[in-house]
């Protein structure tokens, strides 16, 4: 029979994990430093067009706004989302740095998933504001007074930590006495916990169920938003405001179908998709964390009057200065 010590030498080597591995892309290793190249553009692309967004609203007091200050959110937490997975991403693809710590690890995934729920509640938030301004133009500035903005901020940022907190007293409870090496390139909740040697059914229940039950809770209300939104628009007697009204949503609808999307194939893929090739979905769970940040704000610039006449007059200002 093993001693005593020798038993809580192993509890204490289980529950406090040395580094785990994360070994990439799987099947695609040789590519890894052709692969981070357009990785790296792309963020860049999402840290530059978010910061100029940020410094645009900022600034610029005719974006002091209700649904700017939300888009400000919105850049906030994708610059989170991007810089959380990409640069640890591009180091495995071109330093070959493949060893995080389990708190490094829980550090990134919190993050990742964090801002995940956060840019949902961002998205609902703002196809209030837009519910608000279109069906209740004459209300808009009553209803959706600064304060009201304030804590409407405060309640979905703190009511998305409290739903993902628990995935990491989830993950720390439990003991990892098997291989440390994650197929992926960055950590996620269910993919760690799949490292333990014990039961993980709540860490699958929990990791699944409640993010999913509140990111579908936030669509059906924003779909709900835009169904008014879309049964008053039609109702207007001018076709300029209809086309107005039409085209200041716009923006909002590609926002949220570039982030929804790929984030449902990739979650349901992760649960489901015992047929889709690892390397397909670890590559396309990639492209969700940099692809909408990098968009978002091209989307916003190109879409909305205001942004694009401010991007305009920055940078004729800094070519003419």
């Amino acid at each position: 029979m093993p001693s005593v010590s020798a038993m809580i030498i192993f509890n204490l080597s289980s529950y406090n994990p040395g580094p785990f591995i994360l070994i990439g892309i799987p099947g695609l290793e040789q590519f890894h430093v052709w692969i981070g190249i357009p990785f790296c553009i792309i963020y860049i692309v999402a840290v530059v067009g978010n910061c100029i967004l940020l410094y645009l609203i900022v600034v610029d007091h005719s974006l002091h706004e209700p649904m700017f200050f939300f888009l400000s959110m919105l850049a906030m937490t994708d610059l989170i989302l991007s810089t959380a997975g990409v640069p640890k991403t591009l180091s495995i693809f071109w330093l070959g740095a493949r060893e995080i710590t389990f708190p490094g690890c829980l550090t990134q995934m919190f993050f990742l998933h964090y801002s995940f729920v956060l840019d949902s509640a961002i998205l609902m938030a703002m196809a209030f504001d837009r519910y608000v301004a279109i069906c209740s133009p004459l209300r808009y500035a009553t209803i959706l007074t600064p304060k009201t903005i304030i804590k409407s901020a405060m309640g979905i940022s703190f009511g998305s930590f409290c739903i993902i907190l628990p995935d990491v007293f989830l993950l720390t409870r439990l003991p990892f006495c098997r291989t440390r090496i994650i197929p992926h390139t960055y950590c996620e909740h269910i993919g760690v916990a799949q490292l333990a040697c014990a039961d993980i059914s709540i860490n699958i229940w929990y990791g699944f169920c409640v993010p999913i039950m509140t990111v579908i809770s936030d669509v059906i209300l924003i779909a709900v938003s835009y169904a008014l939104i879309l049964w008053a628009v039609f109702r207007l007697p001018s076709q300029d405001a209809c086309q107005k009204a039409l085209s200041t949503c716009g923006s909002h609808v590609c926002v949220i179908l570039m982030f929804y999307t790929p984030a449902f194939f990739s979650i349901l893929a992760h649960r489901f998709g015992h047929n889709v090739s690892r390397t397909f979905h670890i590559m396309f769970a990639n492209l969700y964390i940099v692809i909408p940040p990098a968009l978002n704000p091209m989307v916003y610039g190109v879409k909305t009057k205001q942004i694009r006449d401010e991007v305009i007059l920055l940078f004729s200002t800094k070519g003419t200065g």
